[in-house]
């Protein structure tokens, strides 16, 4: 059967001719932010990719293809559009197979990735573990995803609606290297640093691209998890963010919201409560992980 791959135009002349491409998710245009703001987002991230050197490639489902690159038009579309399914591993194939718009989590974003011969990807935040996993289990497929896809996924640590410490272990547990760019402490997304050490430091994309390159080398599965903390102008310290994600996780248990719905909650119900400042943060964050990942990607040759 034929991979139902389609890549736009800019990003099929970068794969022809060999130049660096950053793979960038979708669900940050489809259940991250709001409309117009998404919009704005998705193609200023773009253009940050393009003025770095590299090319940007957003990644979607849409007419039973995954898209490797999307247009203009449809990136408008994609952040307008009404009832798009968020896909991780265990729906990717569905959506494709039934006609489905689909917008890619992590995980969905690198099996795309990988199958389109791109290495870097740039995002937001990871899922990662959600707090009370001792006792729903949930557990997001991004982890197992970094496990066994082998790409270079730049992000600010792991959401810090989630439980990081618990996080970190479930990635050490499957040998995923969690590599600090320029910090020896874990980000915390909206902020800086945790109190989390991480295991691993660089201080350069070379070392990053270099790094990807020998797990190569050596047959090891899986990517790597570049951890690159928010610009400091645009941080909200963790004694402000604290008290803040403690009453949006109330309100999500009290609510009875789980699963893939709890995430675009408590980002929704954060984003009200910051009254707006964790949006002007997440946009920040991810132009400086695209910034990054364009540079690892022009390393990587």
């Amino acid at each position: 059967m034929k991979l139902p791959l389609i890549y736009s135009e800019e990003v099929h002349a970068a794969l022809d001719t060999g130049r660096p491409v950053v793979a960038l998710e979708s669900t940050i245009i489809t259940h991250g932010m709001p409309y117009p703001e998404n919009l704005k987002t998705a193609k200023n991230v773009e253009d940050v990719v393009r003025k770095n050197g590299a090319v940007p490639a957003t990644i979607a489902i849409i007419n039973q293809a995954v898209h490797i690159g999307l247009s203009a038009e449809q990136l408008e579309w994609l952040a307008k559009a009404n009832n798009v399914l968020k896909l991780s591993r265990a729906d990717l194939a569905f959506a494709v197979a039934q006609g489905r718009t689909g917008a890619t989590t992590v995980a969905a974003t690198m099996i795309c990735a990988a199958l389109a011969g791109i290495s870097v990807f740039a995002t937001g935040g990871i899922g990662g573990v959600h707090k009370g996993a001792e006792d729903t289990f949930d557990v997001s497929a991004d982890l197992l995803e970094l496990a066994q896809t082998p790409v270079t996924v730049v992000c600010a640590g792991a959401k810090a609606i989630l439980d990081l410490n618990k996080t970190m272990e479930v990635l050490e547990t499957h040998g995923v290297p969690v590599i600090g760019y320029r910090t020896d402490l874990l980000p915390a997304f909206w902020s800086r640093m945790s109190d989390i050490p991480i295991p691993m430091r660089c201080d350069t994309p070379a070392q990053i691209s270099n790094a990807h390159k020998i797990r190569s080398a050596l047959g090891l599965k899986g990517g790597q998890l570049v951890a690159n903390p928010i610009p400091a102008e645009a941080e909200l310290s963790r004694e402000y963010m604290e008290p803040i994600i403690a009453q949006a996780v109330a309100e999500a248990e009290a609510q009875g919201v789980a699963a893939k719905a709890l995430t675009p909650f408590l980002l929704g119900k954060i984003l009200e409560l910051t009254k707006g400042k964790s949006l002007i943060a997440n946009i920040a964050l991810v132009r400086s992980n695209a910034e990054l990942a364009s540079k690892i990607a022009i390393a990587l040759g």
